[in-house]
């Protein structure tokens, strides 16, 4: 019989036991957790507030007018109803829906169209290209963004009507061009000043025209730019209210927000119900083309370099 020294104690339990450990270490303190929910519960907070009356306009537009008006409140469309719909779209006592809508339509997509066209190419040119009085251009491009829109109404409103554009959709078009090409020039010009030119160069070596290297290359990765600024020059042209109030005068010649306008008359009540119809109609265009590009405008916002 031989006494065989003890065998030594596995190590698992004692490395499962030390592995533990720096977990539970790894954990924030108490301090800056309580602080990330406290941040959290105000980005809810503030989520909540301005969502609110986005709510309350359809929660409204669902209610009939004699519950509107009633003392009592409704947090919850609970008689539902359409009629307010019908009532804002087939009225026959205020200007027609279907040709506003059309007229923002017409407006909005030529002056989308024109803005990523001219805009491309504007900052090809200030940032591709050294010509005499670049930095003059690019500061002038810069100054004319703080002009207010208000100090150039009766200004405007004598150059498109001395150009007889006075209720058409080219002399409200062409207004709002003016409006959003230099922000649109100026956003562009740093996603186009991120994209190397040794792309191109190395597509030239590789055998590829000038021309093919620029398309292959180059604007792919200025997309989500060209997407960005293409979601403002949309929103401002779609929402804007003051130009096309004092250009659009007629009632077949209206965009959506000034025939959102006649909703309210100073001879008769307000019919909420329709208006707050009318107010969902004109948003939904918006929320539907933001749905369609918002991968590509995230995408846009969050780039600024290019990865080598």
């Amino acid at each position: 019989m031989s006494l065989a020294p003890a065998a030594p104690a596995p190590a698992a339990t004692s490395r499962g036991r030390g592995s533990a450990a720096p977990v539970a270490l790894r954990r924030p303190p108490l301090r800056r957790r309580a602080a990330t929910w406290g941040w959290g519960v105000v980005a809810v907070l503030v989520s909540a507030a301005f969502a609110f009356p986005v709510y309350w306009m359809v929660n409204t537009s669902l209610l009939p007018t004699s519950e509107i008006i009633g003392p009592r409140l409704h947090l919850w469309p609970d008689e539902l109803t359409l009629r307010n719909y019908g009532t804002a779209i087939f009225q026959q006592e205020r200007s027609p829906f279907l040709p506003a809508l059309g007229n923002s339509l017409t407006v909005t997509f030529g002056v989308l169209v024109a803005a990523m066209l001219f805009a491309f190419v504007g900052a090809l040119a200030v940032t591709r290209f050294r010509f005499r009085g670049r930095r003059a251009f690019v500061l002038s491009i810069l100054v004319v963004q703080m002009i207010p829109a208000e100090a150039m109404m009766i200004s405007v409103f004598q150059l498109v009507d001395g150009w007889r554009l006075l209720n058409t959709a080219l002399g409200l078009g062409v207004v709002y061009l003016a409006g959003v090409l230099p922000f649109t020039i100026w956003t562009l010009r740093g996603f186009v000043a991120g994209v190397p030119v040794e792309l191109e160069e190395a597509a030239m070596i590789d055998g590829c025209s000038r021309g093919r290297a620029f398309w292959a290359i180059t604007f792919p990765l200025l997309a989500p730019g060209l997407v960005a600024t293409g979601v403002f020059a949309f929103l401002q042209a779609w929402n804007e209210f003051v130009m096309a109030l004092i250009i659009m005068q007629r009632p077949e010649s209206m965009t959506l927000p000034v025939w959102l306008r006649t909703f309210q008359q100073a001879t008769r009540a307000t019919d909420w119900g329709a208006l707050m119809a009318g107010s969902v109609l004109v948003a939904v265009p918006v929320i539907v083309f933001f749905l369609l590009v918002q991968g590509r405008m995230t995408g846009g916002l969050v780039s600024g370099a290019v990865k080598g």
